[in-house]
């Protein structure tokens, strides 16, 4: 597995080579043309790096899909990661707390959210330890930063992020349908 990803991305069981084509496709469309990704032996995920900007790829990519819903095919959700770090408790609250100090404002909320795979980690330890050491107010419901962990194995990829930096195909997908049947309701009325 790639040790120094800066994207984690989902996909379909079963479709992990098809998500690596489709995203080095993507990938080359956008310049990018330093592009590696791998299997992370856990099915639907993959971890990839990108030349660019990761934040930056997922709000172009994001852009994308919700002017074409269908422009992605076994992608599900891509997180854009910032630093990847031993997967260790003091590692991992150590670079959240670097990142937090540097991203989060004086005045904005935060969450904590830690997706961990392969890893005897407690996830509400982990969440405790990284809460505890920022003063800003806690909203688990509609914070202005998310401090993302994902932990696969030995690895944990650490960002601080506003909740529009991370790509959900699926949930863009949903809107757009909501959105033509609300337009359709709304034709249908006159």
């Amino acid at each position: 597995m790639l040790n120094n990803f800066n994207l984690v991305i989902s996909t379909y069981r079963g479709r992990e080579n098809d998500c690596i084509s489709e995203f080095w496709y993507i990938m080359r469309e956008l310049g990018d043309k330093k592009i590696d990704a791998s299997l992370t032996g856990l099915p639907g995920l993959i971890v990839a790096r990108t030349s660019l900007n990761p934040i930056e790829v997922v709000e172009k990519l994001k852009k994308e899909a919700e002017e074409k819903p269908w422009f992605f095919r076994v992608i599900l959700k891509i997180v854009p990661v910032e630093v990847n770090v031993k997967a260790e408790v003091e590692e991992i609250v150590d670079a959240a707390i670097r990142l937090a100090k540097s991203k989060i404002g004086e005045n904005e909320t935060f969450r904590v959210t830690i997706r961990k795979r392969l890893s005897d980690i407690d996830r509400m330890e982990l969440i405790e330890k990284i809460a505890e050491k920022i003063e800003n107010r806690v909203d688990l419901n509609n914070p202005d930063k998310i401090v993302w962990v994902e932990i696969i194995g030995d690895v944990a990829g650490v960002s601080v992020l506003k909740p529009e930096h991370v790509l959900s195909v699926q949930i863009i997908r949903r809107q757009h349908r909501l959105r033509g049947k609300r337009e359709f309701d709304t034709a249908g009325s006159d």
